[in-house]
């Protein structure tokens, strides 16, 4: 089985997460909901990715945010995807000030409290990994 390390991460403001919707440029996954999220690059530390990530999805660099929690690394497969399984390192920050300014990689955002994640059709098991950071 193939194996992907990633990272994904939710953002929050005002008490409300951030959730992006993918575009159809990407790869995998199009048009579903999910997090700031990105492929671990060799020995790449997930922290610094996560950063990364966050400024090249949505514009708001790391003075901006501030990390609240790193959760337990966790392996997530998709029926989709039978002979894949994707190693999700997950974090969650805060910012204040939250002016998105998204790029190729997703279409549209929603800011939602936690409940609303079940509305939305989201990448395997974006809920699993959302309230095990809370």
């Amino acid at each position: 089985m193939r194996s992907t390390r990633i990272v994904t991460s939710f953002v929050t403001s005002n008490e409300k997460f951030l959730l992006l919707r993918r575009s159809e440029k990407v790869k995998s996954m199009k048009g579903l909901w999910g997090g700031v999220s990105g492929i671990i690059e060799g020995n790449e530390d997930p922290l610094s990715r996560a950063k990364i990530e966050i400024y090249e999805e949505i514009g708001i660099d790391s003075q901006s945010i501030r990390l609240l929690k790193a959760g337990k690394e966790m392996a997530v497969s998709s029926p989709q995807y039978p002979d894949h399984q994707w190693v999700i390192f997950p974090f969650l920050f805060e910012i204040e000030n939250p002016r998105i300014s998204l790029n190729w990689e997703n279409s549209s955002y929603v800011w939602i409290e936690p409940k609303e994640i079940y509305r939305y059709q989201t990448v395997p098991s974006l809920a699993d990994v959302l309230f095990n950071l809370l």
